[in-house]
């Protein structure tokens, strides 16, 4: 039973990831803390001031939990590789990696920046035995749209996040945004970080199927982890550590997740993980699915009018969707790499079959 709860501090045991040159791949140099507010921003540090403090349930019941280690954030390379057709049968094996981090994306407009944040999980899993199915590899997010009022890092002023195959829309209080075509779902709260002076929005993620959601709408329920953005990548030191570091990923970096997008090892489709059916996945329960986790590129809420993937690569379309901007929003991208595949992600949105994360 998930009954434990303590507030002790415990010791991290750091732990490097394995130097291949396929995890060199993925490695960039570790962010900067956030420049003074006099100083220019660059992107990493708008997407490390904004990074929110996390939430991660926490189940270490179950033949596929790893006594808990299936929840824990990690990086796509944690073992050592770029195949993600390992990942189900490698997490928590000896010589991988279970270090803290996410990854981001930066895209502008003359009005507004649009922060992108994906967290990775090498298994979508349940103990259930009927009408749930598991799957490898976990790819939920959430997007951040950000005012370009004249200060250094900006104001938030929406959120949407990413559960399975729904999206979610929060405002902070106070914000100036509304509901548009989506209603609000609730109020994104904010917390200050133990490692930096900033006041950081507030996600969740639910234990096995890992939905995201502004906190509290997830919350821990017994043991679980509190990451906070850093610079540095921790490894936690159980199931229930409430200090947890973790380090940001830019997508767009040389030999990052854009750069590998069409690395048929890693995905299997324009924004789909690869994954199948491997080992003991599936297991015990209803089923194990093959390619059913995505990227910010193919993140999808089909009963919504953004198409797949637009929550990453066309997030002014998916704002001026879900909420109404009083101040109105610029349509038009001074900086968007995404871009550069539109038509690619257009052609996918219309003949790919989405899948389900």
């Amino acid at each position: 039973m998930r009954d434990r709860f303590t507030t002790n501090r415990r010791t991290r045991v750091a732990r490097a990831l394995t130097a291949t040159a396929a995890v060199a791949a993925l490695a960039v140099a570790p962010l900067a803390a956030p420049a003074p507010a006099t100083a220019a921003v660059s992107r990493a540090d708008l997407a490390l001031r904004w990074a929110p403090v996390h939430y991660q349930d926490v189940d270490a019941t179950g033949a596929h939990a790893l006594g808990g280690q299936s929840d824990y954030l990690t990086a796509v390379d944690f073992d050592g590789n770029l195949n993600g057709r390992d990942n189900w049968d490698r997490a928590g094996a000896s010589g991988t990696s279970l270090a803290a981090h996410a990854y981001y994306s930066v895209v502008e407009t003359s009005t507004h920046w649009y922060i992108t944040y994906l967290f990775f999980h090498p298994r979508d899993w349940t103990d259930h035995p009927f009408f749930e199915t598991e799957h490898e590899n976990d790819g939920e997010g959430v997007l951040f749209a950000i005012e370009r009022d004249g200060s250094p890092y900006g104001v938030l002023r929406g959120a949407v996040t990413v559960a399975h195959s729904d999206f979610y829309s929060y405002t902070p209080a106070g914000s100036t945004w509304t509901s548009g075509r989506e209603s609000v779902d609730g109020t994104l709260q904010f917390q200050t970080s133990p490692h930096d002076s900033f006041a950081h929005p507030v996600t969740a993620q639910e234990a096995q199927g890992h939905g995201l959601k502004a906190y509290p709408q997830y919350a821990i329920n017994g043991d679980g982890l509190v990451y906070y953005p850093s610079t540095v990548a921790e490894t936690p030191s159980s199931g229930d550590d409430r200090d947890v570091r973790y380090q940001l990923v830019d997508i767009f970096a040389a030999g990052g997740l854009w750069a590998q997008r069409a690395n048929a090892n890693l995905f299997a489709g324009l924004g789909t993980f690869a994954g199948d059916t491997s080992g003991d996945c599936g297991s015990g329960t209803w089923s194990c699915s093959a390619n059913s986790a995505n990227a910010p590129w193919g993140w999808d809420d089909g009963n919504d009018v953004p198409a797949r993937g637009e929550l990453a690569s066309d997030p002014a379309k998916v704002s001026a969707e879900y909420f109404t901007v009083p101040a109105g929003l610029a349509r038009g991208y001074s900086y968007n790499p995404y871009a550069g595949a539109a038509a690619a992600l257009a052609e996918a949105a219309r003949t790919a079959a989405p899948t389900v994360d």
